[in-house]
């Protein structure tokens, strides 16, 4: 009888550590196969070997193929690891906050806040005081975005929140607010655009990594980077929140200044996500819903293995945009929607009559 309770018995704490242990190491392998996919995956016949002889010896590579890979190819890698991480970490932080699966920065509108944003920059900022724009340099998309993404978090969780309750359809109704906002205004702003404009616009309609630059990784990367840290620093909190706010207040975890954390850290990875990529959705949503299932809820775990299958499943799909349509390029928001709209199906079947709506 010992034996029958021990077998059905959940697995103990230790077996739980292990085996998120397993899962990440698992991760950070698949990681380096799409990188290494991503890296040889293309018209030109540069590859990973090929770079690497070309870098310790000078020679394995033609003039042509060493711009494809360095100037083309390893961009882009590096852009869709940042982005896939900062997505996949946002929707961590964006559902510990709301302490719903169904929260998502593509979904609740913080996407398209943060697209505004940036949109808004490509239009309007040339008409910025000289000073202004040298001050900004670069950046001025990125930061517009980032105040895009940081003005819709902060409109969502004001809305959808009353005496310290989330509520989960006010915050989807307020999403769908939000993004239809978003969308006309986006749309006069299309409206308005010159010729030029208009071919910078279209970037930003299904999302992309084929404008990655070095310049472009070299905005992001700092923004991303610091806001991926802080999650990781929000991580007890985070776990505190999941069981109500009074009761991570007892346990000595600054409530209101988490919140505010959170917010400023969703914004930030967003809107720098956007300002590179364009729109890309439901890896915020997918990736964080899939790792629960398999390693738990424990934010500490959690938010690392986000980044990684985020960066790792960010890739696949770019690697599909590219050949599925050869020589053409498919945009790489279709194929995100494509693989994680059934996803979200599927999670909200699993929680149909759960969700208080």
């Amino acid at each position: 009888m010992t034996l029958a309770l021990d077998n059905g018995a959940p697995p103990s704490a230790a077996a739980r550590r292990s085996r998120a242990t397993w899962v990440t190491l698992a991760l950070v392998g698949l990681l380096g196969v799409t990188s290494v996919a991503s890296i040889s995956v293309g018209a030109s016949e540069a590859s990973l070997k090929m770079a690497v002889s070309d870098l310790l010896h000078g020679r394995g590579l033609s003039d042509l193929n060493r711009i494809v890979l360095w100037d083309i190819r390893l961009p882009r890698l590096a852009m869709g690891i940042l982005v896939g991480a900062a997505l996949a970490v946002s929707g961590v932080v964006m559902q510990g906050l709301f302490r719903n699966p169904l929260a998502d920065p593509g979904i609740v509108g913080v996407s398209a806040g943060a697209g505004l944003g940036a949109i808004t920059a490509i239009v309007f900022g040339n008409l910025l005081p000289a000073a202004v724009l040298a001050w900004v340099g670069s950046g001025l998309v990125a930061v517009a975005a980032f105040l895009g993404g940081w003005a819709s978090v902060l409109i969502l969780y004001r809305v959808s929140t009353r005496q310290g309750q989330t509520s989960v359809a006010t915050m989807l109704l307020a999403g769908i607010a939000l993004a239809a906002l978003s969308g006309a205004v986006s749309g006069v702003m299309v409206y308005v655009a010159d010729d030029q404009q208009l071919r910078d616009l279209t970037f930003w309609g299904m999302g992309s990594l084929a404008g990655a630059t070095w310049t472009k990784v070299a905005t992001a990367a700092p923004l991303i980077l610091a806001s991926i840290l802080c999650a990781q620093r929000l991580a007890r909190a985070l776990n505190g929140l999941a069981m109500g706010e009074a009761v991570a207040h007892h346990i000595g975890i600054p409530v209101q200044r988490s919140k505010n954390i959170a917010i400023l850290t969703v914004a930030a990875a967003t809107g720098a996500a956007v300002a590179v990529s364009g729109g890309i959705g439901f890896i915020g949503i997918v990736v964080p819903h899939l790792l629960r299932l398999g390693t738990g809820p424990d934010h500490h775990r959690l938010l690392v293995n986000a980044a990684l299958l985020g960066a790792a499943l960010l890739l696949a799909a770019d690697m599909i945009s590219r050949v599925i349509v050869a020589p053409a390029e498919l945009p790489i928001g279709i194929v995100t929607a494509i693989l994680g709209a059934p996803v979200f199906f599927w999670i909200l079947l699993r929680r149909h009559g759960s969700m208080g709506m």
